[in-house]
């Protein structure tokens, strides 16, 4: 009984030992996110890689937000670069309404890390509203704008 008792007692102190050799990582323990296995809890896991903030550029984010002040905002979403506007009309055109979705599609300040969509409907003789095509300067006005606010913005950012 005695050589059980001392096989059990030594057996725990090479498992110890083991633990504390594991305990004397550098970085510390780590843990995925995700709970998946990897070690005796969690250590000898590697960390996920940190988020960033904002996954687009940010003065075309700010610039693009600035440009459509004026419309009702449906929808941004800062991490996936879409901004959707609610439908706007003009009180000077009321038979008339625009949408604008923008797509910002790099990290970069860059012409084209940026796409815009215009969707126009106009007001029929029946009082319903039908869908139209906008015209192609429409959409390169409302790009021209949003990139001169950028350049705006981070010549402001510079100084």
């Amino acid at each position: 009984m005695a050589l059980v008792r001392s096989a059990a007692v030594a057996l725990a102190a090479a498992g110890l030992i083991s633990l504390g050799a594991c305990a004397h990582n550098k970085s510390g323990p780590q843990v995925y996110s995700d709970g998946s296995g990897g070690g005796f809890m969690g250590i000898g896991k590697k960390a996920p890689a940190a988020q960033p903030g904002i996954g687009v550029n940010s003065y075309l984010w700010r610039a693009s937000l600035d440009t459509l002040a004026f419309m009702p905002l449906a929808e941004a979403d800062p991490y996936g670069g879409i901004i959707n506007t609610d439908w706007y009309a003009n009180p000077e055109k009321p038979d008339e309404r625009f949408k604008v979705t923008v797509y910002i599609l790099d990290t970069r300040l860059r012409a084209d890390g940026l796409t815009v969509t215009v969707f126009k409907q106009v007001k029929g003789a029946d009082g319903q509203w039908a869908d139209t095509t906008s015209s192609a300067q429409t959409q390169v006005d409302f790009e021209n704008a949003i990139l001169t606010r950028a350049r705006q913005l981070r010549l402001s950012n510079i100084r």
